[in-house]
Formats: structure tokens, C-alpha cells, sequence
């Protein structure tokens, strides 16, 4: 499809649209569905509270799809052919993060892999892909599945986020099995009267949840939710803003089909036995890269003064030597100034390294600087 026909498409709406237009959010166009990207107190705010209590966040854009098989080995397997993480030893209501690849080796997408907890789900693998990206990701797993595994989209279940030092406590009250789970496990649970699918996960480098739900309850479970006082829906603009200070990448933007996760300094994705035993596209570029280190890297950058980097700005070398590029920038409200983060040349990627932004046309001091810019909170419970 041209990009001419896609614009003239209109535009999906979740589940909770209602909801966000009614409590007088400012609605953009984002990945084909219209999204809030902010509510009346604005994206500094939403951003603040989320840190400091409970943000809630409508993500039911994502596409969620069942991948199933006769047993866990089987569809276990298939999943392997396509991305580099140790899926065969996915224990009972565990998640993995991974990303799905192309034979260059070059990310197709990021998703998550959950085994259900359930034995009745034995042979099923819950999978969570970007909205910009599910149907090319459908299409690529659905060729290359053997026979006797299937993949089923999820297009009539939706998706909640609560994220913040408060989420545990506050969903806690509506399910006590919850706050049990550790990061990335998950289970089918009910919350309050609603049967959902729960993992202990997120994107805001907080504690929190992400919970799937029947469309149909996605409303009184978001009603339900916002009853607590320390709870406020939070858009998209904070969602980005928090992600970049968790050092979180973004499809489109910090990974796409040219870059591998070496690269991405995503290695930490993917287990030892997928690295030392490949079976993966593009293995052989991924082991040469992790041997021998990648030419290219994602790293933390730190702008001097208050005026931030967006996304494609150059970044020079003091002297003026092309060094890299930025793929996402803003202000971090956390931080209280400016944050980015890009790619450099693999032998310039040392913390502390001086370079040179050019910001509409004049050249900005800036640093590396290590990543996350606000510490990881997630809770490990064991």
C-alpha cells in the first residue's frame, strides 16, 4: 500500500475512546488509530504523577495474538526460527522480551513472548507486538510457521497499562494475586469482576501491569481503575517521555529493519544458548557482532542547556566529524533537562564523551551519558 492510500484510511479507535473524549483528551493520528496524546493537565504533569503514583494508560492499539501449537516444544520452536531469545525454556507464566528479525538480521519488530500459566494452554504462546507494525509482523510469522502451528490475532481483546510505585497497591485491592507476581510473570486472574490476563510488566521503567482484557470489559475496567484517587490516565507524550528516560527503545525510531540488537544494546535479550547456538536470522552477522563488537551503538546523550535534540539531528564530533545520528530526543521532566539518545560510531560510545549537536542549523555542546537516565524500578520478587 502507497503511503498516499494509507493517509486517506480512516483512522481505528479503541475500545476506550469514549472514555479519553470524554474526559477532554487532545486526540492525534498514531499508528492508523486515534490516540490521546495528552489530557487537560498536560504531558509534564501526566509524566510526573506517573512517576510518583499511578499513571493508567490505554494501549490497546498493540496487537495482541496467540501463536498455538500441539505442545510448548513445538510452538516453542517455530517461534525460535524467527527471533534470537531462549523461548524452548519459557517457564509457566513467564515473559520474555525479544524482537523479531530479518535475515540481515535487522529488527522487524520488538514484542513480547508470554507462556501462559495455565496447563490448559500448554502448546500456546501469548505474543504483543507494536500497532505500527502487527500486520507485517503477522504476515511474517504466519509464512514461516510449520505445519501444526498456527498464529490467531486478538483484534477483539484490549489493552491496559497501570504504571507507578503505587500500581501494586492499587490493583492489589482488586486482585489480591497480583502484587504476587514478579517482573515478567503473568497470569489469568480476575480483577474486581473482570477475568483478565495480567504480566508484571510495562514501559515507563516503573513497577506496573499490563492488562488484557475482553473489549467488551474494557471499559468498566478502566472506570473501575480510575476510582482511586492516585490513579490518572496518562497519553502518549508521556508515555514517550517516560520510556526515553528508562532508556527504552522505540520502534521506528531507536530500532528498525537496518538495526540488530547488537547494536541496539538489546544483547541482554537474548540467552546464552541462542547466542553460542544461532538458528536465528541473521545469526551469523549477530555472533560476528558479538564477538568482535558492533561499528555502531545506541547510547545516552545529554544536551548541554535546556533546548532539546529531536530525533534525526547529526551528531558531531568536537571538531566537527560526522559521528551519528539521534533517534529520539526530548525533554525528560524527571531529569529536569534536556535527554536523547542515537547511534555512534562504536569506538566514540565511552560515557563521558564530548560531541556536538546541530540544532536547527547552530552547534549544541552536549555528553554520552549512560542509560537508563532514571533508574529501572521494576519489582523482582522471586
Amino acid at each position: 500500500m502507497s503511503a498516499a492510500s494509507a493517509s486517506t484510511q480512516p483512522l481505528r479507535r479503541t475500545p476506550l475512546y469514549a472514555q479519553h473524549v470524554a474526559r477532554g483528551a487532545k486526540m492525534v493520528p498514531f499508528a492508523g488509530y486515534e490516540m490521546p496524546v495528552h489530557y487537560p493537565p498536560g504531558i509534564l504533569k501526566e509524566h510526573l504523577h506517573t512517576r510518583a503514583q499511578a499513571g493508567l494508560f490505554d494501549v490497546s492499539h498493540m496487537g495482541q495474538a496467540m501463536l498455538i501449537g500441539p505442545k510448548h516444544a513445538t510452538t516453542a520452536a517455530a517461534l525460535e526460527a524467527l527471533l534470537p531469545a531462549d523461548i524452548c525454556n519459557l517457564q509457566p507464566g513467564q515473559q520474555r522480551y525479544s524482537q523479531l528479525l530479518n535475515d540481515s538480521g535487522g529488527i522487524i519488530d520488538d514484542l513480547m513472548v508470554t507462556r501462559p500459566h495455565s496447563e490448559s494452554d500448554d502448546g500456546r504462546l501469548l505474543l504483543i507486538v507494536n500497532a505500527a507494525r502487527k500486520e507485517v509482523d503477522y504476515a511474517h510469522i504466519a509464512a514461516h510457521l510449520p505445519a501444526g502451528v498456527r498464529l490467531l490475532p486478538g483484534p477483539e481483546r484490549a489493552l491496559l497499562a497501570l504504571q507507578g510505585p503505587a500500581a501494586a497497591h492499587i490493583l492489589g485491592q482488586l486482585c489480591p494475586q497480583a502484587p504476587r507476581l514478579g517482573f515478567m510473570q503473568a497470569a489469568g486472574v480476575r480483577v474486581g469482576s473482570v477475568d483478565c490476563h495480567v504480566s508484571r510488566s510495562g514501559y515507563t521503567g516503573e513497577d506496573g501491569f499490563e492488562i488484557s482484557v475482553p473489549a467488551e470489559d474494557a471499559e468498566a475496567l478502566w472506570r473501575l481503575l480510575l476510582k482511586d484517587e492516585a490513579v490518572q490516565p496518562i497519553g502518549l507524550g508521556a508515555r514517550d517521555t517516560l520510556r526515553l528516560e528508562a532508556g527504552l527503545c522505540l520502534y521506528g525510531h531507536d530500532i528498525d529493519e537496518t538495526t540488530s540488537p547488537v547494536e541496539a544494546a538489546l544483547a541482554w535479550s537474548m540467552q546464552k544458548r541462542r547466542r553460542s547456538e544461532g538458528g536465528f536470522p541473521g545469526a551469523k552477522r549477530i555472533q560476528a557482532e558479538l564477538a568482535s563488537g558492533p561499528k555502531r551503538k545506541r547510547v545516552g546523550i545529554r544536551p548541554d542547556g535546556r533546548t532539546p535534540a529531536r530525533d534525526g539531528t547529526p551528531i558531531l564530533a568536537p571538531l566537527g566529524g560526522h559521528l551519528g545520528v539521534i533517534t529520539s530526543g526530548s525533554f525528560g521532566p524527571s531529569v529536569g533537562a534536556p535527554i536523547a539518545m542515537g547511534y555512534v560510531a562504536a569506538d566514540r560510545t565511552e560515557d563521558g564523551t564530548p560531541v556536538s549537536l546541530m540544532v536547527r542549523g547552530k552547534a549544541l555542546t552536549a555528553t554520552l551519558a549512560p542509560l537508563p537516565f532514571v533508574p529501572h524500578r521494576y519489582a523482582r520478587i522471586r
